[in-house]
């Protein structure tokens, strides 16, 4: 039996209109992250539940302000609305309208009703509308435009029932179009309409408008648009300016009718009144860095008892396996391999969750996109411009959606730039390995009484990245020789407190993305290294405690001495010892041996992925099996045999975390720019330059710390 197409409703709206908020109070935690088909757009996804007791996806597309794409992300949009043979054509769009600023939400709006799908105009921030002494007349309004109109308060949930209401009602497209097809396109889209079937007049005229734009066009209907818009002298823009003139003028006289009361714009005064400060040319760069600081001071201290826990309880588990079970390669695939593993992510879900706690409040209050106009200046400097800061500062995340975020970058050079500059910022994956050097290497002290020395280690990497990555961009702009200006145009919102709820909903998207995503891939390197490092080649394994006491004959050994030396020789003659003594020459001028080798070689699937191997390699070396000891204890306690101090030195540990701080090690950050740049040039520029950099600096900080 055939199962009923579940309803499809999309959520489109202008950049801080709400949208995401609305998208939230929906579906809750029922949401998933996907890509549009065929791109690296994200798109996110989600259910509700009707009155009727139906269930509808919601999809919440990037934010627009005009169907006429200047972006990718705005070609998507435009796509998705356009596109009405799809299967994934929406049943229904919710316009989400600023009420504050209703005549900018209105041009979108009426743009989506001119296309024909079946649309509701939901007025968010009735709050601010209330505040502002904002009153309009909803039922003209609902009349004139011939849609469903509701008003909402997304951030609170208020009206969210009156909307699910409307949406489970049967819905038709208006039939009051509002922008007039010009007497001179009237014939070509007459011709478009008959020859490709298309809904209506609007439709059909924007095919004629932007058929480039359009990737869902098959080739022969490209070529049929072509000669059509030949025919009649169509060309791209000819009617566009006039258009908008025309929306611009049935809005005006639209809200003339509607409008009550009009706005007073005082109540905006406190927000120009804190921007005095924090878009100061001074005082706006010293408060972001003190945020900075607190951030990572914040990773340190509040994350210290619950990641304590986690890895206690690892190790506990680890040692609970060995008990319980017999002795064999289960046994130790589970206890050496697969715990230690999982367990080196999930001791950095608190710090994980910590920092993009911050990062989502930084976003709900208002204050990120202050940081993006305040640093444009500054960015313009380096061949960026203000739109470059959204990447930069999502790559402290993320370097892969970062990338794709550089999308809404209309100039190609600065957009090539900040592609390339950004998996320099220092990701969440790195995060993991940098906390557990620092951990090794700086003193848990206070500075000044106050400051932990780890954080101020910590935001001093973070800082770092941030001037390579400015720095490349500098040298990119003058090997770049395209000259194309380009301008930032942005509103920025009135500050808000951050709405809690999305606060939570982010940090369990993006903290349940980072373990599930990473912890496929540790898995699956646990399970690959702990077959590397417990078997090799011949018998030397089998009859290591043979070649030890053959060896070690001179030697007044304890008994558990001599299980250490043990452990070491068949680590040093597995597979995994093999490949590690390979490269061991190229990368001891770095001051690291055959272990830290295999480490850098699994993290080029993920850079998290250095301290699960890490995790595998000192569990499997290690032959007491009844101590206690964390991964940090095992790291800190590897003895180097040529020194005969400790592996983990301060020259050493500096010189990994240079070498983490710059390297390409993520296979897909390089897919992913591939995918952006529609070629293998820009990533292998990328692995080539990052890795240079990464070895270079690393053996310098070595060479001179030592």
């Amino acid at each position: 039996m055939a199962t009923t197409r579940r309803q499809i409703v999309a959520l489109v709206g202008n950049p801080n209109s709400g949208k995401s908020s609305l998208f939230n109070q929906l579906t809750g935690l029922k949401q998933k992250i996907g890509n549009f088909p065929g791109v690296t757009v994200e798109k996110r996804m989600g259910l509700t539940t009707l009155p009727d007791g139906t269930t509808t996806e919601i999809i919440d597309l990037p934010g627009i302000y005009s169907i006429y794409p200047r972006s990718l992300d705005e070609r998507i949009v435009s796509e998705i609305l356009l596109n009405h043979h799809s299967p994934n054509t929406p049943d229904k769009v919710v316009v989400i309208a600023d009420a504050t600023n209703l005549k900018r939400g209105l041009l979108l709006a009426s743009q989506v009703i001119d296309i024909g799908l079946p649309t509701v105009l939901a007025l968010n921030m009735m709050d601010l509308a209330v505040k502002a002494g904002i009153s309009y007349d909803v039922d003209k309004l609902s009349r004139k435009l011939g849609i469903p109109v509701v008003m909402i308060n997304a951030r609170a949930g208020s009206g969210l029932e009156e909307l699910k209401k409307v949406i489970s009602t049967p819905m038709k497209a208006s039939a009051q179009p509002i922008f007039t097809i010009w007497e001179d396109a009237k014939a070509a889209v007459s011709e478009i309409r008959s020859t490709l079937g298309v809904d209506n007049d609007y439709e059909a005229y924007q095919y004629l408008e932007q058929p480039n734009s359009l990737n869902f066009l098959q080739a022969k209907d490209r070529t049929t648009v072509e000669d059509i818009r030949d025919r009649y002298k169509f060309f791209p823009g000819k009617f566009q300016g006039a258009e908008t003139i025309q929306r611009y003028k049935f809005i005006q006289d639209l809200l003339d009718e509607v409008t009550l009361k009009q706005t007073d714009f005082s109540w905006k005064e406190y927000s120009r009144r804190i921007d005095r400060v924090l878009l100061h040319k001074v005082w706006g760069y010293a408060i972001f860095f003190a945020l900075l600081f607190l951030i990572f001071q914040a990773i340190f201290a509040w994350a210290t008892v619950p990641m304590d826990f986690i890895d206690g309880l690892f190790s506990d588990l680890s040692q609970y396996l060995h008990a319980v079970m017999p002795d064999g390669s289960l046994t130790s695939l589970l206890a050496d391999g697969i715990v230690p593993g999982i367990g080196g992510i999930v001791i950095f879900v608190p710090q994980i969750a910590i920092l993009f706690a911050f990062i989502s409040v930084l976003e709900e209050s208002g204050y990120m996109a202050r940081v993006v106009f305040l640093m444009d200046k500054l960015m313009r400097r380096f061949g960026l411009n203000g739109k470059s800061v959204v990447p930069l500062m999502s790559g402290v995340a993320c370097a892969i959606p970062a990338i794709m975020a550089t999308r809404t970058i209309d100039n190609w050079k600065e957009r090539m730039i900040t592609i390339f500059v950004t998996p320099l910022m220092s990701c969440s994956a790195r995060l993991p390995v940098f906390t557990i050097l620092i951990a090794l290497i700086v003193p848990e002290q206070k500075f000044l009484g106050f400051f932990n020395l780890q954080g101020i280690a910590l935001m001093a990497l973070y800082l770092l990245g941030f001037v390579a990555a400015i720095g490349s961009a500098w040298v990119m702009k003058h090997l770049i020789s395209i000259r194309e200006r380009s301008f930032l145009i942005m509103e920025l919102p009135t500050y808000r407190v951050p709405r809690w709820a999305n606060v939570g909903y982010t940090i369990v998207e993006k903290t349940k993305a980072f373990v599930f995503e990473a912890g496929k891939v540790i898995m699956a390197i646990s399970i690959i290294l702990w077959v590397l490092a417990s078997y090799g080649p011949g018998d030397k394994l089998e009859n290591a405690r043979d070649y030890v006491l053959e060896e070690s004959a001179n030697l007044r050994l304890t008994e558990e001495g001599l299980e250490d030396r043990i452990a070491a020789y068949k680590l040093e003659n597995s597979y995994a010892g093999i490949i590690g003594r390979a490269i061991e020459p190229v990368i001891k001028p770095l001051g690291y041996d055959w272990k830290i080798g295999i480490a850098l070689i699994t993290s080029f699937a993920a850079r998290e992925v250095f301290v699960g191997t890490m995790a595998t390699i000192y569990s499997i070396g290690s032959a007491d099996l009844e101590d206690d000891n964390t991964i940090k204890t095992r790291m800190k306690e590897e003895i180097n045999p040529e020194t005969g101090g400790p592996r983990f030195t301060p020259a050493v540990g500096f010189s990994l975390l240079i070498f983490y701080l710059f390297a390409m090690q993520c296979m897909s950050t390089l897919a992913v720019v591939y995918r952006e740049t529609g070629g293998w040039k820009w990533p292998a520029l990328q692995l080539i330059y990052m890795t240079t950099l990464a070895y270079v600096s690393a053996l310098i900080v070595y060479q001179v710390l030592s």
